[in-house]
């Protein structure tokens, strides 16, 4: 019998509802793991998640089966809840609305990963907002701006 067999490798990349920098960094990589847990449940490859104080970078390996869309809502809801759960945060915390996601070939998982757990030393140099246009830039994504996260100026 035929199976169907693939590599997609997708970056997402979603911000903390109203871009607040909630995502400290003594409990960060607890809700990192979560994540990972969340996108192995699904039976999909989570390949590295890292990110700062406003946004999370999570980069996976999709099986074709599952819609990016259906995982990123359950990451986004799941990892949501549990960081309530922890009380970490005065509040309710909350991801923004939306998410950008990007492709990648599996000659560049490698230089994707570097770039992913870099970012805290990438951020010193470069804004969130700065990084996420280059990003749609780059995949030559048409947007409108109006659309985008909301921005810290």
């Amino acid at each position: 019998m035929a199976g169907t067999f693939s590599q997609i490798y997708i970056q997402v990349v979603f911000a903390v509802q109203g871009r607040q920098n909630l995502l400290q960094r003594e409990w960060r990589q607890e809700v990192f793991k979560y994540m990972a847990g969340i996108i192995k449940n699904k039976g999909q490859k989570p390949i590295i998640i890292n990110g700062v104080e406003d946004h999370v970078h999570v980069f996976l390996g999709l099986k074709p089966a599952m819609a990016l869309s259906d995982l990123v809502r359950d990451i986004k809801n799941n990892s949501s809840n549990f960081i309530n759960e922890q009380n970490w945060i005065t509040g309710k915390f909350n991801w923004q609305e939306g998410y950008g996601a990007f492709s990648y070939s599996h000659s560049q998982i490698e230089a994707v990963y570097t770039y992913i757990q870099n970012q805290e030393q990438h951020h010193k140099q470069q804004t969130f907002k700065e990084e996420y246009l280059d990003f749609l830039k780059k995949f030559e994504i048409e947007h409108d701006a109006k659309y985008l996260f909301e921005w810290l100026e």
